[in-house]
């Protein structure tokens, strides 16, 4: 159920919403992001193409995780309130409604224990609501420019499907579904004048931003197969905390 209305300092003068990174829909794998995110994202975050379920059309994302479900930044989220957080992800219970920012009463964000106040005691806007102002101020403008450096991409054939498998530790094997990525090859085919153009529009640097991410994959691989190890070491050690 959704109870989205707009938000207004009157009527919402007391409510508070828990914006903390927890199991409020933050726990997926795979999150849609813009390309003015990608400075941001290239330091933690492999970043690839996938398709929206509804309508098939391509978006850029940050991969999080390997299994559906399974979001391997969600601790780091919460201990660090500086490591970066995908927009989508910040906007937490927030909606655009026409130009007015909008709010789901019926998300279990709002009104939590612990919960952070939207307005203070004067009426204005908190820190906190200043920060999801910001959020969707460069999140709509964002996705078109996301949308156009796609649809560009598209018609110069450079989005390709990737595979990524990876076997840990209990024995499971990943096999990547769903998601795409630059195509090298014909990236390197391109005319001169198609680089500079694509250099020129800024599509250049996303590109190199995108493919240079790829190496985070191997490092979430580690990181999976580190905690899996670590959920082991108490069951191999014997009494007193030796190894049996």
């Amino acid at each position: 159920m959704t109870q989205i209305v707009p938000l207004n300092k009157e009527t919402h003068r007391n409510l508070k919403v828990d914006g903390r990174p927890a199991a409020y829909g933050d726990n997926q794998h795979f999150v849609q992001v813009i390309v003015t995110e990608f400075p941001h994202l290239i330091v933690r975050y492999p970043i690839l193409f996938g398709k929206q379920q509804q309508t098939g059309q391509f978006l850029c994302g940050a991969m999080l995780g390997f299994i559906e479900g399974e979001n391997q930044f969600l601790d780091q989220w919460q201990r660090d309130p500086d490591f970066y957080r995908p927009l989508m992800l910040q906007r937490g219970p927030f909606c655009a409604h026409g130009p007015e920012l909008a709010i789901d009463l019926d998300d279990p964000r709002v009104d939590a224990e612990g919960g952070t106040a939207l307005f203070t005691e004067r009426g204005e806007p908190s820190p906190y609501l200043q920060s999801i102002m910001w959020a969707f101020q460069n999140l709509q403008p964002g996705l078109e420019r996301t949308r156009i450096f796609i649809a560009r991409l598209l018609e110069l054939n450079l989005i390709e499907p990737i595979d990524i498998e990876a076997e840990f530790e209990d024995g499971t094997l990943y096999r990547c579904q769903g998601l795409y990525t630059v195509n090298q090859e014909a990236l390197a085919g391109l005319a001169d004048t198609v680089v500079v153009e694509l250099y020129r529009r800024g599509y250049l640097a996303l590109i190199h931003m995108m493919i240079a991410s790829l190496k985070h994959v191997r490092v979430m691989a580690r990181r999976r197969n580190a905690r899996l190890l670590s959920k082991t070491e108490g069951l191999v050690k014997g009494p007193g905390g030796t190894t049996g």
